[in-house]
């Protein structure tokens, strides 16, 4: 592994939508990081199996932080070290974050047993009900409910107040919930913010050196991003609302500016 200056966390459900268009631009600059060994380690709310088809379309060949900071995915042979307290998972070496599935699952449901508040999770439902409850296609929905870590789910025939309820008593079990439009995620123990740490440790032992994390995002993905990161870039879109990034200060650039990318690089390599 050659000597970087940094290690580039990105959070990419933004600039890689499910389905639709990778934001232009970003292709090149994650072939232009390569070229300059510079790692790019994608940060998604998806699952395993969905990143899958990405990267393997963009050539990406460097870890990645799954399901929310449920788990932190290596490609194989990627780290030279011992590594303890893995799992495998598919083709990848993975650092277990949260507890894996069935714990959400059952976490989940004697939650909604007790509070009798109705939550629907996506691996119960039928081909035809997972179409019509996630808004994706087929082939793509069968891949966002085939987790590792974190339950999908959708609440049935609740109030807002039950929600909030439901919520604030997660939160007091320790379950993180995260909404994800109209979908919710459960998970036992996810943080990205230590899926973020743990991977930076391994670059430390593979570098013998200590470089900066920087993290990059768009507003709706920056909060818990920025709170792990050394330097900090907000991608703001067209409807974004800044504020979210919380206090952490960010250097803020526009994804619809043309530039966008030649820019976040040169300015990457200048500052090492």
């Amino acid at each position: 592994m050659l000597q970087t200056p940094a290690v580039l966390y990105c959070a990419v459900d933004t600039l890689i939508p499910l389905g639709g268009r990778v934001q232009p631009g970003f292709d090149e600059f994650g072939a232009a990081l390569d070229h300059r060994g510079i790692p790019a380690v994608w940060v998604t709310s998806r699952s395993r199996l969905e990143i899958d088809d990405p990267r393997r379309k963009m050539d990406h060949r460097h870890p990645f932080i799954a399901e929310g900071g449920c788990g932190v995915y290596l490609p194989e042979g990627y780290f030279h070290l011992p590594i303890a307290h893995t799992l495998r998972l598919g083709r990848f070496t993975c650092i277990p974050v949260a507890e894996p599935l069935p714990a959400a699952s059952a976490a989940l449901e004697t939650l909604s047993s007790e509070l009798e508040v109705g939550v629907v999770p996506l691996r119960s439902l039928s081909p035809r009900e997972l179409m019509q409850n996630s808004g994706l296609p087929r082939q793509l929905a069968e891949l966002a409910r085939h987790r590792d870590f974190d339950e999908l789910f959708f609440f049935a025939g609740v109030s807002d107040n039950e929600i909030t309820r439901f919520a604030l008593e997660a939160r007091e079990r320790k379950i993180e919930l995260r909404r994800h439009g109209m979908l919710w995620s459960a998970a036992i123990g996810a943080s990205l913010k230590r899926s973020v740490a743990e991977l930076s440790k391994l670059y430390s032992r593979a570098l013998r050196s200590h470089p900066k994390i920087v993290g990059i995002a768009t507003p709706e993905e920056a909060v818990e991003l920025f709170a792990a990161s050394d330097r900090r870039v907000l991608l703001k879109t067209r409807n974004g609302d800044e504020a979210v990034a919380g206090s952490q200060k960010a250097r803020e650039l526009s994804l619809e500016e043309p530039a966008i990318w030649d820019r976040l690089l040169e300015s990457l390599i200048q500052k090492g």
